[in-house]
């Protein structure tokens, strides 16, 4: 099921939406990754990367695992996204 913001949402409220949602998956693990990734660099995306990221992060939490794991090949509409989180997980 594809969540979509209302056209009209003010960007903080969309931030805080988007943090929650990272923070509460349901997997303990991709709790970890997203929350992280939205604590450190979901204020810094562009329109066009949020919604990217939205996008992303309405796959369910095994299939979203499956790619940051590599053990399944990530679509091409989704490398982008992922290739930002990856690159969260890696910094220090």
């Amino acid at each position: 099921m594809e969540q979509m913001h209302p056209k009209d949402e003010p960007y903080e409220t969309r931030l805080r939406r988007l943090r929650m949602r990272s923070w509460r998956r349901g997997m303990k693990e991709m709790d970890l990754i997203l929350g992280r990734f939205a604590d450190t660099e979901l204020a810094n995306l562009d329109a066009e990367a949020l919604d990217a990221h939205e996008h992303f992060m309405n796959q369910p939490d095994q299939v979203l695992y499956s790619w940051i794991s590599g053990a399944a090949p990530t679509p091409e509409e989704f490398k982008p996204a992922l290739a930002r989180i990856l690159d969260n997980l890696s910094v220090r």
